[in-house]
């Protein structure tokens, strides 16, 4: 398919980019402990904008030190020894024909009083963000202004360093999105009240860029255009606030929605549709004559397209689809979009990041990394060399693709009659489509390599002997848990792995969902349409390992269709029509009527097999949960690690 709209020239103020694709502003931990940028940020930037993208706004800035740390590791802008950096991070961007922005940003209340080192978080009003908790300080009028002042140096420091343009933050519900909420700002002096005072803030920012970086010098503004709370600014609100904007000067406009108290609108689950927000955007766009950027939760290029077709927005945001794949725009380009890697919502990214390290992708092991883990850097010393991958799961076709690359014969053996191993089970669930079409992009990988897969075939030692390998990489995946407890073997007894299948149907039926890990709550989701399910959990909480927002979401949705959570309760034995549990805290036994049990309460390795093949043969390396029991993204990254130096 061609797409004519996103790969049409664009324009941004006067500078002019190759096509409407858009990194928007992503956190990555990947800055140096300084605020400089690292090696690895600037290689991060460099295979996005070498994959396609045409303008690439960097993370999260920072701009002041004192109290505007987002995160640790964050890209600055503070200070005149950021500057050199920063110059080679725009050449390495500028050298694929892409240009880049720099966010300039202050948390205000959206941030820990620990990233700062123990002091009081500060906003335009004391009024504690329900996420973070922490009661802000106000900041006095004096400290409004030199805080304007700093915004205004990031900007002449990013200039000076070569950088195309910037961005300020004014959305998520950040200090600058504050100031112009009337929900976070309740001030009485100049920069609080009405429309105007409330926009003073960022009126002054954008006046005092003009005047230092000249009228040329590009700025875009990215707005919440709904907070999606209640006292919280609307799209009513916001299209006042877009034209306002631009008619003191700016740019372009970056249409985003939500505050950290509305997360979910900001950074999707995979259970929210493509585009589900486009009106926000449109409305915006059909108000204001300079271009809109927008983030749509965009997955698919087809969908891009559509958005510009439909004057939905100017240029496109793909954020964590660039996560996902770096080529996302060549891959669309060149019609290569079988072999795109799509961002599958699992919110692996940030659930990483929140917890103090540098983001990580599920489906792509090499993100941060690509300084060290590159292409570039791959050995190519396979030779025509004979490898068997054993396993079609995830792990195994990642072990496959990076040991082609390398030059190996790879030969996959996957007993199924198709590829996916355990992400068969794990794309039967509402809302996983986007799995389902992991397996076809990483087969579409495979076959572009030529890698032989053999399916429906058992790989013997014997089978893999004839080979002769130069050697093995088992990625056989687990067995399901069956616990050691009475009952065990009764027919009415089941694993979420059966039942995800289809190998076993059921209907009508009371059953106890034994574990409330993520594979137990969406296999309630899956059951609880035909039946009358209830999870049982031994911890305090269930899906403690999911991103809150997709926590949040799937417990609403397993309310709603009358699935009952039992928590600090594990499971003694099974009988014909009940179990019999036993209180975590206490061990008092108590009972439930359950006429069905499914267990899913994780998966072992397969050591027996391991140990079959390194006996058998002198270099065997194992792989995802035939090795060690984890989730998808653990299964890639280890195969991808392993497979670059076997």
């Amino acid at each position: 398919m061609k797409y004519e709209k996103l790969f049409s020239k664009g324009q941004i103020g006067n500078l002019q980019l190759k096509n409407r694709i858009v990194m928007p502003a992503m956190g990555t931990g990947f800055a140096s402990s300084t605020g400089e940028a690292s090696d690895e940020i600037i290689r991060y930037y460099e295979e996005r904008a070498k994959g396609g993208c045409g303008l690439i706004i960097t993370e999260i800035t920072r701009i002041d030190d004192e109290t505007g740390v987002g995160m640790s590791n964050q890209l600055s802008v503070t200070s005149g020894r950021h500057i050199q950096r920063l110059v080679r991070l725009a050449d390495a961007i500028h050298r694929h024909d892409a240009k880049v922005f720099v966010q300039l940003h202050h948390p205000g209340r959206e941030t820990y009083g620990r990233l700062l080192d123990g002091k009081q978080i500060v906003a335009p009003s004391p009024i504690a963000c329900k996420v973070i908790g922490e009661v802000p300080r106000e900041l006095t009028t004096a400290e409004c202004e030199a805080m304007v002042k700093k915004f205004v140096k990031g900007a002449v420091i990013a200039k000076t360093a070569g950088i195309d343009g910037v961005e300020i933050h004014a959305a998520h519900g950040y200090l600058v999105n504050q100031f112009i909420s009337p929900y976070t700002n309740k001030r009485t002096d100049k920069y609080g009240g009405d429309f105007f005072n409330r926009m003073r803030f960022v009126t002054e920012i954008i006046q005092g860029i003009r005047f230092a970086c000249g009228p040329k010098f590009p700025i875009s503004v990215r707005i919440s255009a709904d907070e999606f709370i209640e006292g919280g600014l609307t799209l009513k609100d916001t299209v006042k606030i877009a034209r306002y904007l631009e008619s003191i000067g700016i740019d372009a406009i970056n249409v985003s929605c939500g505050t950290y108290e509305s997360g979910y609108t900001i950074i999707e689950p995979a259970c929210m549709p493509e585009g589900w927000k486009k009106d926000l955007a449109k409305t915006i766009k059909a108000n204001v004559k300079i271009p809109v950027i927008a983030v749509n939760n965009i997955k698919h290029p087809e969908v891009a397209e559509a958005l510009l077709e439909e004057r939905v927005c100017d240029f496109v945001g793909i954020g964590r689809g660039h996560l996902a794949d770096p080529e996302w725009g060549n891959k669309a380009k060149y019609g290569k979009e079988d072999q795109l890697r799509k961002c599958i919502g699992c919110m692996n990214c940030f659930k990483i990041a929140n917890a103090g390290r540098p983001i990580e992708c599920t489906v792509n092991p090499l993100i941060g990394r690509e300084e060290f883990l590159g292409d570039d850097k791959l050995i190519r010393n396979g030779n025509g060399r004979a490898v068997a991958v054993i396993g079609g799961g995830p792990g195994g076709m990642q072990a496959a693709y990076v040991l082609a690359k390398r030059g190996y014969k790879v030969v996959l053996f996957e007993k199924e009659a198709s590829l996916g191993g355990t992400l068969n089970i794990a794309d039967k669930p509402p809302y996983k489509k986007l799995i389902t079409e992991l397996i076809e992009t990483m087969a579409a990988q495979l076959k572009a390599l030529d890698v032989e897969v053999r399916l429906k075939t058992e790989a013997t030692i014997e089978t893999i002997k004839k080979l002769n390998p130069y050697g093995v990489i088992l990625a056989v995946g687990g067995k399901p848990i069956i616990p050691n407890l009475p009952g065990m073997d009764r027919p009415n007894v089941h694993t979420a792995e059966d039942v995800l299948s289809g190998k076993i149907v059921l209907k009508d039926r009371n059953i106890a969902i034994i574990g409330g890990g993520v594979t137990g709550l969406e296999t309630a989701e899956v059951l609880a349409k035909d039946n009358k399910v209830a999870v049982i959990e031994m911890m305090n909480e269930v899906g403690a390992s999911l991103y809150p927002s997709v926590r949040a979401l799937l417990l609403k949705r397993l309310n709603e269709a009358g699935v009952e959570i039992v928590t600090g309760h594990s499971l003694d034995s099974i009988k014909e029509e009940e179990i019999v549990m036993r209180v975590t805290t206490t061990a008092f036994e108590t009972s439930r009527k359950a006429d069905t049990v499914v267990l899913a309460i994780g998966v072992k390795a397969r050591k027996e097999i391991v140990d079959e093949f390194e006996e058998a043969f002198d270099k065997v390396t194992s792989v995802g949960d035939a090795c060690k029991p984890g989730l998808i993204g653990d299964a890639i990254k280890e195969a991808n690690d392993k497979a670059f130096v076997f």
